[in-house]
């Protein structure tokens, strides 16, 4: 978690820095999903994800490097500089794809799912989501298919309440995305995002079921994403959260003081842990620095047609 916390703060400032081009969409405050969701998943587990995607694509593995040097448009990073913030892949980790379609990787997780079944094995997709992208008629379609199929994939629902700037009031009169499923009988749970260990707790079970081969289940995670919808959004369309508040909400304290009371770790490994954040995102940025930017003959190599 603050792996993502660091790295992501770190791309702030590159991008106000002109460093990082393109749109960006942070997801501080939301790490307690990633990490909790994708710290129990193997290699062999698929995962997708939507613009939100940092978080997610650390979380399962990939290099802080190569994922840096994506965002910087460098030949080194993940998709050789080409793909950029909201197409992060790492296939060796199971990061599969993001897009800015919303709910444009549900079916592609279905896909996944579907050759996973057919490898034979245990191993499950998972997709990440807002809950905008569950109001997009895509969504409805791959619940039907995943159900009607018994499909090994869990559908993570991040909701923070906004679909770009919209309220959920506004779009939709169903408050909870876990009850949209329930014409189809599927497991599914809504949890706190901003509690680390419940998210993991939640979906472990719900991961059990999928890998025992009962088909998908979909889990909300309730998070806040203390940034705007885009990096140098205005964000005059929510009120703004407290310092004090956001102590009590943060993720990554929350899930410190439980730690601290539970006796998980010491003072001590909080602080090194940050400090190895810290240091590992600041290589990251250095090593992307020294990548060359891609020349126009690279994107001209990577065209094909049958």
């Amino acid at each position: 978690m603050w792996r993502i916390r660091a790295f992501e703060e770190r791309v702030a400032r590159l991008k106000r820095a002109d460093e990082v081009p393109g749109l960006v969409h942070l997801s501080i405050g939301g790490e307690g999903v990633a990490a909790a969701v994708c710290g129990q998943l193997r290699d062999t587990d698929v995962v997708y994800s939507g613009h939100r995607a940092h978080g997610h694509t650390i979380a399962k593995g990939a290099p802080l490097r190569e994922t840096m040097a994506e965002l910087m448009g460098r030949t080194d990073g993940l998709c050789r500089g080409l793909g950029g913030s909201m197409h992060l892949v790492d296939t060796a980790h199971g990061m599969f794809g993001a897009t800015g379609v919303v709910g444009g990787s549900v079916p592609l997780a279905l896909g996944s799912a579907l050759a996973a079944r057919l490898r034979g094995g245990d191993d499950v997709a998972v997709v990440f989501f807002g809950d905008g992208a569950v109001q997009a008629g895509i969504f409805a379609e791959s619940v039907n298919l995943a159900a009607l199929w018994r499909l090994p994939v869990v559908l993570v629902c991040e909701n923070n309440g906004f679909a770009e700037f919209t309220p959920r009031s506004a779009h939709t009169p169903v408050e909870r995305v876990s009850d949209l499923v329930a014409p189809w009988d599927i497991p599914a749970s809504t949890v706190d995002g901003n509690d680390a260990s419940a998210v993991w707790d939640v979906f472990g079970g719900l991961l059990e079921k999928v890998r025992a081969g009962t088909g998908p289940a979909l889990l909300e995670a309730l998070t806040h994403r203390l940034r705007g919808h885009y990096e140098g959004d205005p964000d005059r369309y929510r009120e703004a959260v407290s310092s004090e508040e956001w102590q009590e909400r943060d993720p990554i304290h929350r899930l410190q003081r439980t730690g601290l009371g539970e006796g998980w770790f010491g003072d001590d490994e909080i602080k090194t842990a940050e400090q190895d954040a810290l240091a590992a995102v600041e290589d990251a940025v250095s090593w992307a620095r020294q990548s060359p930017q891609p020349t126009p003959e690279l994107a001209g190599s990577l065209v094909y047609a049958a």
